[in-house]
């Protein structure tokens, strides 16, 4: 290829990027999601939709909706049970995933969920040597969860949750007398973030930006932003962990994380080392977590998402030492909502238009 012919593509390859960007609404720009390699034209199955079934969480979810897609029969609806009746004729399902409604559907080509979580998903028969295409909301929690992830850190590091305790007696108890937390400045510090992918690269940035030297692991390859120092793949984990003066759980859960932080990962921590989980809860073998905290194995943890879930009151979890919970709430935030509800009306538009949609599940892999 000569010259001119080189310069030439790379021109045509850079018009295409900035026509994306140019058509990406701007709530969804800067997320790193990924644009399907096929066109939705191209999918087996496809045919221009007559009629889309959306799950109502959003008021009226169908109003821009219909802005995208003139001419296509919306009905929303407040429950399964309706969402079944409305099913039969639809070609799109957005905000459920749920066999009953694939088994009344004989049409359906398309679902799209508002969460990122699928692995309650992606395993229904539907998804079996079929079709049927399934979109979620990956990457558009990941600023809120990183901030909720650095705020259990500190709450952890700064031993927040006792002075609340204080506070809600009304007692003034500095505690000088008791040694501080084995962590007080994070600065300098080293945390090994547990699945780089979009909530573990802004966790990665916003460690970083604090002055922590960052590490971390990711399935499939080792190339990382620069703010990493080291990326390793998942089998060096219980290795990165040694280093680790912070841990934040970022996987998403497939086989291979289930159950991936057990009695074999608290034991490959530092005792003066913290675990923060924004993952998935059941990731963490909550017995061995509880006994790395009661024999101080570790320094202590903070946990957004359990095994169960939800906690039963009685659960010994609730009761484990330096221990903070906050009840799956990490990824709630007035900017994540904005950004569910363009990707849902960007992701009908180029359905419409035969265009590739946005963050397409591979089923297989499970995210």
């Amino acid at each position: 290829m000569n010259r001119y012919a080189i310069f030439l593509a790379l021109v045509l390859a850079t018009l295409q990027v900035s026509a994306q960007t140019a058509q990406t609404p701007e709530l969804l720009q800067g997320l790193g999601l990924r644009e399907h390699r096929v066109a939705s034209r191209d999918l087996p199955g496809w045919k221009p939709p007559k009629k889309v079934v959306v799950r109502n969480v959003f008021g009226d979810s169908t109003a821009a909706l219909r802005s995208v897609a003139p001419g296509v029969e919306f009905v929303a609806v407040d429950s399964i049970d309706a969402a079944r009746a409305a099913m039969p004729g639809a070609q799109v399902l957005i905000g459920y995933c749920d066999q009953g409604l694939f088994d009344v559907a004989t049409e359906l080509h398309w679902v799209q969920v508002y969460f990122a979580g699928v692995e309650n998903c992606v395993g229904l028969p539907a998804f079996a040597d079929s079709d049927l295409v399934l979109t979620n909301g990956q990457r558009l929690g990941s600023p809120t969860l990183a901030d909720h992830a650095i705020a259990l850190m500190m709450a952890q590091t700064r031993g927040l949750a006792g002075h609340i305790v204080s506070q809600q007696r009304g007692a003034w108890e500095p505690n000088w007398n008791q040694p501080p937390p084995p962590l007080g400045e994070v600065a300098g510090n080293t945390l090994l973030v547990v699945g780089l992918g979009g909530i573990g690269t802004q966790v990665a940035k916003r460690a970083h930006g604090l002055g922590m030297r960052v590490i971390a692991t990711r399935n499939s390859r080792r190339e990382g932003p620069d703010y990493v120092a080291y990326v390793g793949l998942a089998d060096e984990v219980w290795e990165l962990a040694k280093q680790a003066d912070v841990v934040v759980n970022a996987a998403p859960l497939t086989d291979s994380t289930r159950g991936l932080f057990d009695e074999k990962f608290f034991k490959a921590m530092k005792p003066t080392a913290y675990f923060i989980s924004v993952g998935r809860g059941k990731s963490t073998v909550t017995a061995d977590l509880i006994r790395a905290l009661e024999t101080g194995q570790i320094a202590g943890a903070a946990l957004d998402v359990t095994d169960p879930e939800p906690l039963p009151a009685e659960h010994p979890l609730w009761a484990a030492p330096n221990l903070i919970i906050t009840p799956h709430v990490a990824g709630r935030s007035r900017e994540a909502l904005g950004r569910v509800q363009a990707l849902v009306a960007e992701n009908l538009r180029r359905y419409v238009a035969g265009e590739p949609l946005l963050s397409v599940v591979d089923i297989e892999r499970g995210y």
